[in-house]
């Protein structure tokens, strides 16, 4: 695993050994920042379930200010923690070793606002909904702010959390990536 483009490009991330992960794969995640934004400069993201940190660690090579990337697993921790020491974001990165609906509150109640969420969750396991209302009631999306879904073609997902709405839709195989934006607020 590689990252694509900016000013880390083709440097290689470290999985950590043994770990039940899912990294994005390479064509997706290619394909997912052609879509985004091409300038990430002074974006602020959430990466929930970050595994390697992989798609932080892309934004990050491409302009974006400061990541915080939350995963449950120990092990998913230290590979991410070695992967932004190694290239040189470990200050302008915040590792959380927590479950994604804890973290998500706590960061509300710092008042954190993100610019760009990626959330990549264990596929078919029925986190997408709860995160997603937890987000939308938390508020944790600026209102440009775009929030990105990685799951399997077979699970359901919803047009509407709250404000978040689904924008676009893009499937890679057996992949889908599903982007949400806020509805503005005077259409609710």
């Amino acid at each position: 695993m590689r990252v694509v483009a900016g000013k880390v490009k083709g440097h290689r991330l470290r999985v950590p050994k043994g770990h039940d992960l899912r990294p994005t794969a390479s064509r997706v995640k290619e394909a997912l920042f052609n879509i985004l934004p091409h300038d990430l400069s002074g974006l602020r993201v959430l990466d929930l379930f970050a595994g390697t940190g992989n798609l932080s660690i892309e934004a990050l090579s491409r302009g974006a200010a400061e990541a915080v990337l939350v995963d449950a697993s120990r092990e998913a921790g230290k590979a991410i923690r070695e992967n932004l020491r190694t290239l040189g974001f470990s200050g302008k990165s915040e590792v959380w070793i927590a479950p994604a609906p804890k973290a998500t509150r706590l960061l509300a109640r710092r008042g954190e606002k993100f610019d760009l969420i990626f959330l990549d969750p264990p596929y078919q396991k029925d986190w997408i909904g709860k995160i997603l209302r937890t987000i939308a009631q938390e508020e944790l999306l600026r209102e440009a702010g775009i929030l990105v879904v990685e799951h399997s073609v077979r699970e359901n997902v919803e047009e509407n959390y709250g404000r978040l709405n689904l924008h676009d839709q893009r499937r890679y195989g057996t992949t889908m990536l599903s982007f949400f934006t806020y509805r503005p607020s005077e259409t609710l």
